[in-house]
């Protein structure tokens, strides 16, 4: 009986995969352009590298634990301010200043991207081919922006971000492959401006795979907006189901 106890915790021990050890660094961006936050796993071989941009409340625990997901799911991730050094706001008074601000300046948002695109390239673990951008909310309408104007990425992923432009894509713009998830029931991203961008990414010619979910307001991937939106009474709430399909198709999209 012993022997047989003692067989069985060895095949358990082969058979449960070991855990990947994350390193975490915060990089400087060049021209004192601000921050950002590598993840990597250990002793992976070159593969996908993932840019993540954080939602309107700045790069904030949410946003820099996606990073860390990714790379234990075995990617190489750099989370990048794109508020440039640290601003990370409590209120969505203060969030849409950030927000606002960071629009004013697109070529800076532009640069931080790049920065952040450059550096990922360099990481020992990544194919500088297969570069993904992710962003969440104000995140997703930043990597959205990046596909619009031809950025070499391998593909976008935006979950509930803003789909609205006052740039269009031209036919043959989008490099990118796009993924698109938006919360049917979300007042911030109507049925109207999902049509809209359903439209212009067919004219564009891009491949885009769209996930709506019914009944689903905004932030449904973030487990803090449901008392966030309470608070603050905001069409915000996290929903589990839709959280974890669109976190299973990102995977499948970068793999």
């Amino acid at each position: 009986m012993k022997l047989r106890h003692w067989m069985m915790m060895v095949l358990l021990a082969f058979s449960v995969p070991a855990m990947a050890e994350i390193k975490e660094r915060q990089v400087a961006l060049p021209d004192n352009l601000g921050t950002a936050v590598v993840y990597s796993a250990k002793g992976k071989k070159p593969g996908p590298g993932v840019i993540v941009v954080h939602e309107w409340w700045g790069l904030n625990d949410y946003a820099r634990n996606r990073a860390r997901q990714l790379a234990e799911e075995g990617f190489t991730a750099i989370a990048v301010d794109m508020y440039g050094h640290g601003k990370i706001a409590d209120h969505p008074k203060d969030a849409k200043a950030f927000m606002e601000a960071a629009f004013a300046e697109p070529e800076k948002m532009n640069a931080r991207f790049n920065a952040a695109r450059e550096l990922l390239a360099a990481e020992r673990n990544v194919d500088p081919a297969k570069i993904y951008g992710v962003g969440y909310c104000f995140g997703g309408a930043v990597v959205l922006n990046q596909a619009r104007m031809g950025a070499d990425l391998a593909g976008v992923a935006s979950f509930h971000g803003s789909l609205g432009t006052t740039s269009p894509a031209k036919e043959g713009s989008v490099k990118a492959r796009l993924l698109v998830a938006t919360g049917g029931a979300d007042p911030m991203v109507p049925a109207q401006q999902v049509g809209q961008f359903v439209t212009e990414m067919s004219s564009a010619g891009a491949a885009l795979e769209l996930l709506s979910f019914p009944g689903v307001l905004h932030s449904f991937t973030n487990p803090g907006a449901t008392a966030v939106g309470k608070q603050y009474e905001m069409p915000l709430a996290y929903d589990e189901a839709a959280d974890k399909a669109s976190w299973d198709a990102l995977m499948q999209f970068i793999r």
